[in-house]
């Protein structure tokens, strides 16, 4: 926080996160139980909300030092910590400078491109989980008003597989269980995630359920530190003494993408104790009631396990018969179940097929739609879960597009529209020739970063909204515009009536107002709604929507949310209350809303192979996963330590089983280069990274993203999901001569 330039506004500022009279935190998804009555914020979200508070400002006179061809050079920490954007910008070509240009002109200008146009579809519009649900629902009505479905959303680089293998399995894309059942799970089992870093108020759930004598069983090829013990930071006593709590009781460390096969070897233990149980006179193991009522496809699966070897199941997770058995023990010993999991589950080639799994097991003894039980995958931004719900979704359900047309009078298109994915290859084929930003940093968020970056730079618009300069904003289109908006702490008074309030979606489905309390960083500023306003009445006009209204009162957006989206009746009512409300979620009930009318157990064969068993893997080369430092969230950089993992000052590392290391004929704090996949003829480095000894599965290593995206490729992607596979991916490292720490 000291960091930021302004301790005291930002120390105030935290009294006010997660208040009812305050402001969600800008950091992660993860619930609040008491919002409106504790001081509920982590490590990580003091340092969001100090890195929005800051008191620095990235003017116009800032731009008028720098090109933008030398801030393409700068470092994502180094731009960031500029500070905030104050006014509007246009991209000056002819100086290679950002110059500031007033709200009129910017709104005028960006229609007269989108206006230009050939086809509304030569456009995408990109979300971030940043953005409010008001936001959201506004930014889907403008592109579909202007004519698009395309909406590439920072969901589809992180959870999409939950949701498209969730929706098969249940019938809802979301996760079923609610805080409070953490407080009644027995058994809680955590899969690819490191909360330590990506939700830290994840942990202070586990460690309350650990120590009421939960257990609590993780699969993660990395040893992390944050999920073997944890200091809560709410508990004054153990900060005091310099505690901390056991989090794990048991931990196992499959190799990259051996997740599913380690669960399918969990049912495989669960079945034959289950026969010998029946043998020899004693009750099921299984829930024959639930089994029999709520679920169809049993008899599928069942055989599909039982002619899965043993061998294929240890080989592919990379875990011993023995270890499974252990993870076994504690599925069976739960009376109340819940698995919990992010992106190491859902960034591989057979993620859908994964939760799939996953939701197989839960079936057998009836974990889904009982108290302290259930399927919980762990978003990331604060809203990510919330954008998707009101609308942002390339490929939106019919019932929602009717809605839509029946509130607002005009027709909405319905040809799918484009995912990240998509867009990336749309923009590189120039299919696609305007980008509009609403938050994040594509750029670094996406893989391929070259690529991307060439992408788009060859657009004839780019339009980024955002509250700080980041990298993606370098790669500027022929005409190119830089937006400033408010962030979540800051008083919204655009509105002559009141200050507004926006309201966001946790990881539980639970909705809640949030409000800001400090002075806008500059009275240049509009908020994220002002802004898409401004951006659609100069575009489409206000013949259907009057924008206007809607920038004035946000009540006005909510009202027409709650009448053409189930479950947000009465919203402006609701949300007022403490905590806000959940949104109804049918699986959690025990209503199915899949093909069948009830849960549907998968009968998906293990993969063929996985990355450290591919064919075309070569030797020397590994399988490399990206992941987040402590001080980072998502691509933001707040500064360049990594204390769980030892790492100070720097973030260029590789991380990497020390006979690995050997095994190469190097050694720890060698410099290397690290060579991704070449086959569709495009070159992939990620130049200098130091190799740091580490406790992880031969074959696999870790790195931090977005510096390690350059070698991901945007052309591989997961089975039914379109997700980068950015937890498996194959690279070589080469030797820097001369080169050591």
């Amino acid at each position: 926080m000291l960091k930021s330039g302004s301790a005291i506004t930002g120390a105030i500022t935290l009294l006010k996160a997660n208040q009812s009279d305050g402001f969600d935190c800008p950091g992660c998804a993860w619930g609040d139980p008491e919002h409106g009555s504790s001081f509920e914020f982590c490590e990580n979200g003091v340092k969001a909300v100090s890195w929005e508070a800051t008191a620095r400002r990235a003017t116009p006179a800032f731009f008028a030092e720098h090109t933008v061809s030398a801030l393409r050079g700068w470092t994502d920490y180094d731009l960031e910590n500029v500070g905030r954007l104050t006014e509007p910008m246009r991209y000056d070509p002819a100086t290679d400078r950002y110059v500031a240009v007033s709200w009129d002109e910017a709104f005028t200008g960006i229609a007269a491109e989108l206006n230009a146009l050939d086809s509304p579809n030569e456009a995408e519009f990109y979300t971030s989980g940043r953005a409010s649900n008001e936001a959201a629902y506004l930014y889907q009505l403008f592109a579909r008003a202007y004519g698009t479905n395309n909406f590439p959303d920072c969901s589809n680089m992180c959870h999409e597989a939950s949701g498209v293998g969730l929706t098969q399995a249940i019938g809802v894309g979301k996760g079923t269980v609610t805080l409070e059942d953490f407080h009644h799970a027995d058994a809680i089992i955590v899969i690819g995630q490191n909360p330590g870093t990506n939700h830290p108020r994840m942990l202070g759930d586990l460690r309350k359920a650990s120590m009421r004598g939960a257990r609590v069983a993780v699969l993660n090829p990395i040893r992390e530190r944050g999920l073997e013990r944890f200091a809560d930071p709410q508990d004054k006593i153990e900060m005091i003494r310099g505690g901390s709590t056991s989090i794990a009781t048991h931990y196992l460390q499959p190799k990259l993408g051996g997740d599913m096969a380690a669960i399918r070897g969990v049912a495989k233990i669960v079945f034959a104790r289950d026969d010998a149980a029946r043998a020899a006179g004693r009750p099921s193991l299984l829930d024959e009631a639930f089994i029999a009522e709520h679920t169809v496809g049993l008899d599928a699966w069942r055989a599909e396990v039982e002619a899965t070897s043993w061998g294929a199941i240890e080989d592919q997770s990379g875990l011993t018969y023995d270890q499974i058995a252990t993870l076994a023990d504690v599925y069976l010993g739960g009376e109340r179940v819940i698995v919990t999991w992010a992106m190491g589950v859902t960034q591989h080639k057979h993620s859908v097929a994964t939760v799939r799994e996953i939701a197989n097991l839960l079936f057998l003894r009836g974990h889904v739609g009982r108290e302290g039980a259930g399927l919980c995958p762990v978003r990331g931004h604060s809203n990510v879960q919330g954008d998707r719900t009101v609308g942002i979704n390339e490929n939106a359900p019919e019932w929602f597009l009717a809605a839509i047309e029946r509130e607002f009078g005009f027709a909405v298109p319905r040809q799918p529209g484009h995912n990240v994915l998509h867009a990336i290859g749309a923009m590189v084929e120039g299919r696609s020739k305007a980008f509009i930003g609403l938050g994040g940093n594509f750029l670094r968020a996406t893989p391929d970063t070259a690529v991307v970056e060439q992408a788009l730079r060859s657009c004839r618009l780019t339009v980024q909204i955002a509250t700080k300069p980041n990298l993606g904003h370098m790669a500027v289109g022929k005409v190119a515009y830089l937006l400033p908006c408010m962030g979540r702490t800051e008083i919204d008074r655009n509105s002559a009536k009141k200050a507004q309030i926006v309201t966001v979606e946790d990881s539980m489905s639970m909705v809640h107002g949030s409000g800001g309390i400090n002075k806008p960083a500059s009275p240049h500023l509009k908020s994220e709604v002002g802004v898409i306003c401004g951006i659609a009445a100069a575009t489409v006009g206000s013949g259907h929507v009057d924008w206007a209204a809607m920038a004035e009162d946000y009540d006005l957006i909510r009202d027409s949310i709650a009448r053409t989206i189930p479950g947000f009746e009465d919203y402006n009512v609701r949300v007022r209350q403490p905590r806000g409300f959940r949104l109804r979620n049918a699986a959690s009930e025990r209503e199915w809303l899949t093909r069948s009318g009830k849960a549907e157990f998968s009968a998906t064969p293990l993969p063929a192979e996985i990355e450290h068993q591919s064919a075309r893997r070569r030797p020397g080369q590994f399988v490399l996963q990206t992941v987040r430092s402590h001080d980072q969230y998502n691509t933001t950089i707040y500064g360049l330590d990594d204390r769980y993992r030892g790492v100070y000052g720097e973030r260029r590392v590789i991380f990497m089983n020390p006979d690995d290391i050997a095994a190469m004929g190097s050694k720890p704090n060698a410099r290397v280069d690290v060579v991704g996949d070449a086959a569709d003829g495009r070159s992939r480095r990620a130049e200098d990274f130091r190799l740091v000894a580490y406790d992880i599965p031969r074959g696999c290593i870790a790195g931090y993203y977005p510096e390690l995206n350059a070698v991901v490729p945007f052309t591989k992607a997961g089975d039914l999901s379109d997700t980068p596979l950015s937890k498996s991916v194959l690279v070589s490292l080469a030797p820097r001569a001369g080169k050591a720490a």
